[in-house]
């Protein structure tokens, strides 16, 4: 019958609405005058006048209101408020009607009791009609997702209960509050429990869910309170954050999983406003790699800082499409007076990056551009150099012919003692600008293929280098292309295996808006050639990171200890050129700075009288497409290099599924 009743059009049920309330306007009638004259029957004499007042009051006053045009299921404090107000309205022009007409056989007092009792019946129907109609939904879905604690017993947790409970998509069991001021107390009839009491609590309700409600809480804490949960079976989700829910509105669609922050994050450090704005504000900044996981960031970041002209340089289309629109919401949004200029470009092209520094004259350059997926690298280490290597050297150019004053390049703790073509490369990328950054005139004609003397000096025009060169270096950035959280999630989702390379596979990560701000902040320190290493916190082992995230899941990890497990993890192999530890320096003697987590290194570079032979030598190498030549040269050249021994890359490039399977396709047969 429920369903019968929410499937009606909505006129039939506003009609439905309308008689139900035509007979309460009779009945409480009827109801004033039993208790007033203590007699039951029908009207007589002029009383009937009053059971045709009251519907012919009533009906223009709830629909000129508005009554009729609340959803019931949804109705919650306010509907009840407007129902109240609509009825005192009534009231008064009830008693006020039978004050004037002086009818026989009807006692004035009944002009006060047929409200009272009218706003009490029409109330209770519609309090009636939210708790019928909205356990429809439930009913249609035939039960609810799951059994519910929520973390937090402050305003963002009464104001989800209060949501869930109109929606029906849990069933609420629970809250969970440290305070000892509100443990054992209740909320609308829901109990209040210390976190001490959680594990007893889902074992004995059968709990599939718990809900993190406390979005201004700290992050140490919600770590904690996240870490305290991991060997609790059940599903841990969260709420956004406090600028989500300012409008004081929470609903089901706002609950989330927990972020790649809550898994690893820690708390950021405030940055220095000053530091920050200091190559920015007012300038022209350039971006290359602007579409990336990284350089988006550093975009979004310097925008706020309200430069004159942001240069986005990115050669991928749809990324250079994708950041510019987002980068227009923002300056419409904060009304920022900042000229974005989308240019396609490659920094393999460098006349395209002079003919760019000439017509925009950058102030600051943050070269973001670099290809970084390291196997993809290994198995092309020829592109890997080109764009890694020379793709800089072009920047750096076009930047010091251009008359920019701070170059940034975005470096990787992957250079440090490297196993693989991509972290070799980025190394040489840094050495490049060191030795720029310790020259006051740099030639480059031999670079540019042109003849060099018998004697084997370097032809061409020298350029006064006025260019302050600084590198930046850190480790994995959560939530990036390529990053192993969002393939966990989509394994997670497919029911498993979780794929690890290897059980001791240990990374460093850093959520990306934090390396972004970390990277402009270094940057605006640089002095000349310096190797800024941002400090990465802990290492993590990703295995532990791949069980954390089962665990959280509400899932179990299927090993040989647990084989009726939810989840499997697959150790995989090592991928071409992936190392078991990632470091961040070179040498052991990192200098402090002003700011607690950027750290300098200090690193041996060549001189550019002795470099540049070696940058035409792995060149040619690279053009030539001769790999043995490539590795060679970083192996002579690049500190540390120590390139696996492995079997030819071409099987990498199979195509493979997220569990890292093989794709069967005509090729790979």
């Amino acid at each position: 019958m429920t369903v019968r009743l929410l499937e009606l059009p909505r006129s039939a049920k506003r009609l439905v609405v309308v008689a139900v309330d035509l007979i309460l306007a009779l009945f409480s009638v009827w109801f004033a005058f039993y208790l007033r004259i203590d007699r039951a029957g029908l009207p007589h004499a002029q009383q009937g006048y009053v059971y045709l007042l009251a519907p012919l009051l009533a009906f223009p006053l709830f629909v000129r209101l508005g009554l009729y045009r609340a959803i019931f299921r949804y109705t919650g404090m306010a509907a009840l408020a407007s129902t109240a107000k609509a009825v005192g309205l009534y009231g008064a022009l009830f008693f006020l009607a039978l004050m004037l007409l002086k009818l026989d056989g009807v006692p004035r007092s009944v002009g006060l009791i047929q409200p009272i009792l009218f706003l009490l019946l029409v109330g209770a129907s519609r309090a009636m009609a939210r708790f019928w109609l909205a356990g429809s939904s439930v009913v249609k879905m035939g039960h609810a997702e799951g059994r519910l604690l929520i973390y937090g017993a402050g305003a963002a947790g009464v104001q989800t209960a209060s949501a869930l409970g109109i929606g029906r998509q849990f069933v609420l069991l629970g809250f969970i509050d440290d305070d000892p001021a509100k443990i054992g107390r209740s909320i609308n009839g829901v109990d209040i429990m210390g976190p001490d009491d959680v594990r007893d609590a889902v074992e004995r309700m059968a709990v599939t869910d718990i809900l993190l409600a406390m979005p201004s809480l700290g992050r140490a804490r919600r770590n904690a309170i996240i870490d305290s949960l991991r060997e609790v079976p059940v599903h841990v989700r969260t709420l956004p954050g406090m600028v989500d829910l300012a409008s004081g509105r929470v609903t089901v669609g706002d609950i989330q999983e927990l972020d790649v922050e809550d898994l690893l994050g820690r708390a950021p450090v405030p940055p220095d406003a000053a530091l920050l704005a200091r190559n920015l504000s007012g300038k022209t900044v350039l971006v290359t790699g602007a579409g990336g996981s990284i350089g988006s960031e550093l975009c979004r970041q310097i925008i706020l800082e309200r430069p004159v002209r942001l240069v986005l340089v990115e050669h991928n289309e749809f990324g250079l499409y994708t950041i510019h629109r987002e980068l227009d919401g923002l300056c419409t949004e904060h009304h920022l007076p900042v000229e974005v200029v989308p240019l396609l470009a490659s920094v393999s092209n460098l006349g395209r990056l002079r003919e760019i520094c000439r017509h925009h004259r950058p102030d600051t350059v943050y070269h973001a551009a670099a290809y970084k997926h390291v196997p993809l690298v290994e198995c092309n280490p020829s592109e890997g150099v080109l764009n890694n290597v020379f793709g800089t050297l072009n920047m750096a150019r076009a930047a010091m012919e251009g008359g920019v004053e701070y170059f940034v390049l975005v470096s990787t703790d992957k250079a440090v003692r490297p196993t693989n073509v991509m972290g070799a490369s980025k190394r040489l990328a840094e050495m490049v600008l060191q030795a720029l950054a310790a020259r006051d005139a740099a030639s480059f004609g031999i670079l540019d293929s042109a003849p060099a003397d018998e004697d084997g000096a370097l032809a061409g025009d020298s350029i006064a280098n006025r260019t302050v060169f600084a590198m930046v270096r850190f480790g994995n950035v959560l939530g990036s292309s390529g990053s192993v959280v969002p393939l966990f999630r989509r394994q997670l989702i497919k029911g498993g295996p979780l794929t690890v390379t290897h059980e001791e596979v240990t990374r460093y990560f850093m959520t990306i808006p934090e390396a972004a701000q970390l990277v402009l902040q270094a940057g605006a320190m640089a002095h000349g050639g310096e190797v800024f290493v941002l400090d990465m916190g802990r290492p993590v082992k990703i295995v532990d990171l791949a069980k954390r995230m089962i665990q959280l899941a509400g899932l179990s990890v299927r090993d040989d200890r647990n084989p009726g497990g939810d989840v499997e993890l697959k150790i995989t192999g090592l991928r071409p050129g992936e190392k078991l530890y990632e470091e961040l320096l070179i040498g052991d003697n990192p200098e402090a700075t002003a700011h607690e987590r950027i750290m300098k290194a200090r690193e041996d570079f060549m001189d550019w009288s002795d470099l540049a032979p070696v940058l035409v030598e792995i060149r040619q190498a690279a053009e030539a497409n001769d790999r043995e030549n490539i590795v060679k040269v970083l192996c002579e050249h690049v500190h540390g290099y120590e390139p696996q021994r492995s079997e030819p890359c071409d099987t990498t490039l199979v195509p493979r599924d997220d569990m890292g399977r093989p794709i069967e396709t005509t090729a790979a047969r």
